[in-house]
């Protein structure tokens, strides 16, 4: 437990300080994993997966912090994780980024995302790429009893507290950031998220949730009034190609949302760049756009371009490019990211509002049913989400009976509610970051 209790001290005392320097270019290899670990036929493939390390701090005897990618490439979660860095400069510890299967550059199959080739995605999968790549590096660079301590932030953090619960063998301890296990899992609602994004912005000026509020149900009632409205609204939003039924509609009200949840969930006091290039405080920026529009319709408009348009070089939203609809009622991303999360999400998350309430929030209703989402996935993927596996695998009572995970999450952060608030035991601590956006601690 002296990693742990060390590096929660740190992120108390530091993560306010000063960005730290991140060691670049990152140093890279490549490790053999099988493509499917459940299968022990000899025709059994593999593929190279991608991790990035330093070890110039490291000292005989100092652990490794292991950071477990989660969707994207991992090079983007390096450069936005100076925390790390800055406990291995204090603590004579190897650095090792661990990217996940099917993103970035670790593809089992190249660029081929439609089954059969991504039935092979999975938490499990991927767990066990992680547990022998550490075996591995403990093998290489230390010891067997050179202490791992893993890391992680949002789903990378699920999985850092998922490697210490179900390879505590390998894994001494972990910090779970922003990591919303219970959500995920199915236990609680989605809708929450939502109204914790209204929250944010209300926190600034309710004003601003007021004029979101009356933009979303002006549009609607001209909609259903007159499809023809349509046209009109495109021009005034200043799409690049006007919406021509309900569908289009939709999709838009879904990508203008998005802006707002990107931009609670990134709403640190610098700039940064971490998935677009935002201002500081990008919540405070966008509600004082929405404040100075003329009409409510505009101050949606300017609001969502902090996100999609910070660069102010876009003339018009080329809104379905910029926005990808899935089954992740929070966003997928674009690309073949996209894709890889998309299925992940017809897998084994939990990740749709069902509820058709608009109490709480400055957001339209747009309920998925879990019967939608079945029927969605099956015709997208060919799969049934297996909506209870998490639940079974790592219920809140797990938590209980582990040790050594440190989950911290920020209070200004649309997924705290899904994560872990209290202390499940003496040993697994539940830290609130006043301030935070999501994962912030592991910024610096």
């Amino acid at each position: 437990m002296i990693y742990l209790t060390a590096i929660a001290v740190f992120c108390l005392l530091d993560c306010s300080a000063n960005q730290f320097a991140i060691p670049w270019p990152p140093k890279e290899q490549y490790f053999t994993q099988r493509v499917d670990h459940m299968n022990f036929q000899p025709a059994n493939i593999t593929y190279r997966m991608r991790y990035l390390y330093e070890d110039k701090w490291y000292k005989s005897g100092g652990p490794i912090f292991f950071y477990c990618g989660n969707e994207g490439d991992v090079l983007g979660f390096w450069n936005n994780s100076g925390f790390i860095f800055h406990l291995a400069s204090r603590m004579d510890a190897m650095v090792v980024f661990a990217e996940h299967r099917y993103y970035g550059k670790s593809l089992p199959f190249k660029k081929s995302f439609s089954q059969p080739y991504i039935q092979y995605l999975s938490i499990e999968q991927t767990l066990a790429d992680y547990a022998n790549l550490i075996k591995h590096l403990k093998e290489k660079y230390g010891r067997d009893n050179t202490a791992v301590i893993a890391f992680g932030g949002s789903y990378g953090g699920m999985l850092a507290a998922y490697m210490r619960a179900s390879y505590p063998h390998l894994v001494a301890g972990a910090i779970a950031s922003s990591a919303p296990v219970n959500w995920v899992a199915g236990l609680g609602t989605i809708h929450q998220f939502f109204e914790h994004v209204t929250d944010d912005y209300n926190q600034v000026n309710p004003q601003c949730v007021a004029r979101v509020k009356k933009a979303y149900d002006l549009l609607e009632r001209m909609v259903m009034g007159d499809i023809r409205a349509l046209a009109p609204i495109s021009k005034q939003m200043k799409l690049c190609k006007p919406m021509h039924s309900i569908f289009d509609f939709v999709w838009m009200l879904k990508w203008s949302r998005n802006a707002f949840v990107m931009m609670a969930m990134l709403d640190y006091p610098t700039n940064n760049s971490f998935i677009s290039q935002l201002p500081a405080y990008p919540v405070n920026v966008s509600c004082a756009k929405i404040l100075a529009a003329p009409d409510v319709i505009s101050a949606l408009r300017d609001a969502v371009s902090v996100w999609y348009n910070s660069s102010q070089d876009l003339t018009c939203f080329d809104y379905k490019a910029q926005f990808t609809d899935c089954a992740d009622d929070t966003g997928c991303g674009t690309g073949n990211d996209a894709l890889s999360w998309d299925f992940q999400s017809c897998t084994e998350m939990n990740l749709f509002d069902a509820s058709e309430s608009t109490t709480g929030v400055m957001f339209p209703s747009l309920p998925k049913s879990k019967s939608t989402v079945e029927s969605y996935c099956r015709s997208r993927w060919g799969v049934i989400p297996a909506f209870d596996q998490l639940a079974t695998f790592y219920s809140p009572k797990r938590w209980k009976w582990t040790s050594n995970i440190v989950f911290s999450n920020g209070d200004l952060d649309p997924w705290m509610r899904g994560g872990i608030l209290e202390d499940p035991s003496p040993s697994v601590r539940a830290l609130i970051i006043h301030g935070g956006a999501h994962h912030l601690d592991l910024r610096l």
